[in-house]
């Protein structure tokens, strides 16, 4: 039995989210989110669910909540609401902890979920951490609802923060190197489309390669690592620079931002 399921706030992950449901067959009838800006309620309404301007007439008429706002926003978007005991909510807001959400909604089995934007393709990896308030229900539920979009793992709350920095962050970083990779091209003198056709499928190629052949990344590289040749000449250039220490000190940086915004 599908519950009727809202959405707090109308932004491009809930939007991936909402795509992944009807995409797997959840009824549309069943969708509801309600967005205070009218151009992404007309836009979300071309889904055919149902929109709110205003969040507590949603919740009213909800089996289940989903919390996809920004963190600045968490208290405003929650303001007015009379949660109904026994809802489960699923917060994807970074860096706000479950024991702050039921501190505002003290009825509500808070479950906390960071996807990443993967979602919009469904491949992407979310990490679920129920909050104290949730019971195994509720777990199964949030599990269940996160599977729309790709795998979902298990983490203690404790660690949601370094997994927003890795995997929530880290498509931004991966989209970073795929332009570098492509420039680079350029660089050495390829026509643009054909360097980001081999940009993109050497990423694709070698995640596919790491995801079936369960080797350690470090493994793989040494396959591919001849002595004298060009693929190490390459890499003494990336480790010049620092290379392998940026990715730790960005992800470091996006963990302590994480931590801030709770």
């Amino acid at each position: 039995m599908r519950r009727t399921l809202g959405f707090i706030g109308g932004g491009k992950m809930a939007t991936a989210m909402i795509k992944g449901l009807l995409h797997q067959d959840y009824p549309e009838e069943k969708i509801m989110v309600a967005d205070p800006d009218p151009v992404r309620r007309q836009e979300l309404s071309a889904l055919g669910i149902t929109v709110f301007p205003e969040n507590p007439a949603m919740v009213a008429g909800a089996e289940a909540v989903i919390l996809a706002v920004k963190p600045q926003k968490v208290e405003e978007a929650l303001q007015g609401i009379e949660f109904p005991s026994g809802v489960p909510l699923l917060s994807i807001v970074a860096g706000y902890s479950t024991a702050r959400l039921e501190k505002l909604l003290p009825g509500a089995c808070v479950l906390r979920a960071m996807p990443n934007v993967a979602a919009l393709v469904r491949a992407g990896i979310t990490a679920l951490a129920p909050g104290k308030s949730a019971r195994e229900e509720d777990l199964a539920w949030g599990k269940e609802i996160l599977q729309a979009f790709g795998r979902v793992v298990l983490v203690d709350e404790e660690m949601m923060n370094a997994v927003t920095a890795v995997s929530g962050s880290g498509p931004g970083f991966v989209f970073s190197f795929l332009a570098a990779l492509t420039d680079a091209g350029v660089l050495a003198g390829l026509p643009r489309p054909l360097a980001g056709e081999l940009a993109l499928q050497t990423l694709l190629g070698s995640a596919k390669m790491a995801a079936e052949s369960g080797e350690h990344p470090v493994v793989l590289r040494e396959m591919v690592t001849s002595p004298g040749g060009t693929t190490i000449a390459g890499l003494l250039e990336l480790e010049k620079n620092g290379f392998a220490g940026t990715i730790m000190q960005a992800v470091y940086a996006a963990k302590k931002r994480a931590d801030e915004l709770g």
